[in-house]
């Protein structure tokens, strides 16, 4: 499924609409719209191959939990199209940024703009931390550190079945403090997996603050290369540096694309705030209705109606 829209204008219409959430919500996952919009925007209007939405254009419900007296139990996975064994599949590893994902759905036709009023209402499937019912979701990840695990598991399973279709992850910088991603990797390697690629948003701040001040992680690059996999380093608002990446050669080994991301692209006034922006909730209408004059003018769009 090809999206007519130009993938800069997806990545702006991700983040208007985050935008807008947050403003009429008091608050919201903002700076990951800021450092993530673009790889998105790319991943699904671009790089992967999808089939056509097999759920709803508006969300149902939260069904209830897999069992035998549920056979309608599904995932939310479905907005990704149908399991294939030549298409893709995604998993979104940190599922804080669900939001933007949302988002991404909505802004290449993948699922209906009504979605984003449900998100995190009592009995909707639209999360506001990602599950595995939860649109676009497989599986829900954390952020623990388990999303490349998962990803890895599924390709070689893929693998073994002859399927060709890629398996992609989603990742954020926090998920290389755990010991779990490095496995993946090796794990990778040593099963020479290459049909697991990742991008991961490094945006240098976390929910407890900047990264350096929860755990020093030195250079990622240079640790995913010792550990197996072909890793590229980028900037991750240039799509065509994404574009770019992607052809690495990789032969028996997965791709790891670090895209290096600013926090508050597009988005300056929320620099007041680092590195405290995992969820920027406004300290006072003042302050709310600051913000919402700077970020509409850096997104040229006209202020959030607040009175409604």
């Amino acid at each position: 499924m090809q999206n007519e829209k130009e993938t800069a204008d997806v990545a702006l219409g991700i983040r208007r609409r985050v935008f807008e959430h947050a403003m009429r919500n008091n608050g919201g996952y903002l700076s990951q719209a800021c450092s993530a919009a673009e790889q998105l925007a790319w991943l699904y209007n671009e790089e992967l191959k999808l089939g056509e939405p097999t759920l709803p254009m508006i969300p149902k419900p939260f069904g209830g939990v897999p069992s035998a007296d549920n056979p309608d139990y599904h995932t939310g996975a479905g907005y990704n199209g149908p399991f294939e064994p030549g298409y893709d599949r995604l998993f979104i590893a940190p599922a804080h940024y669900a939001l933007v994902a949302y988002a991404t759905l909505i802004e290449v036709g993948r699922m209906a703009p009504e979605g984003l009023e449900m998100f995190n209402k009592d009995g909707s499937s639209v999360e506001m931390i990602g599950a595995e019912h939860s649109p676009g979701m497989e599986v829900h990840n954390g952020t623990l550190g388990i999303g490349l695990s998962t990803g890895a598991g599924l390709a070689w399973g893929r693998r073994k079945r002859g399927e060709k279709g890629r398996t992609w992850v989603f990742m954020s910088d926090g998920e290389v403090q755990e010991g779990q991603t490095w496995e993946a990797v090796q794990a990778c390697a040593h099963h020479g997996i290459d049909s697991l690629f990742a991008i991961m948003d490094v945006n240098d701040q976390q929910c407890d603050g900047a990264m350096s001040s929860v755990m020093e992680v030195g250079d990622i690059r240079q640790k995913f290369i010792s550990f197996g996999a072909t890793c590229v380093e980028i900037d991750g608002h240039d799509l065509s540096a994404m574009r770019d990446a992607v052809k690495e050669p990789h032969e028996g080994k997965p791709l790891i694309i670090l895209a290096r991301t600013n926090p508050f692209h597009s988005m300056s006034i929320l620099e007041e705030r680092f590195p405290r922006l995992h969820y920027v909730r406004f300290k006072s209408e003042e302050e709310r209705v600051r913000m919402n004059i700077s970020i509409a003018a850096d997104l040229g769009v006209e202020p959030i109606d607040l009175r409604h």
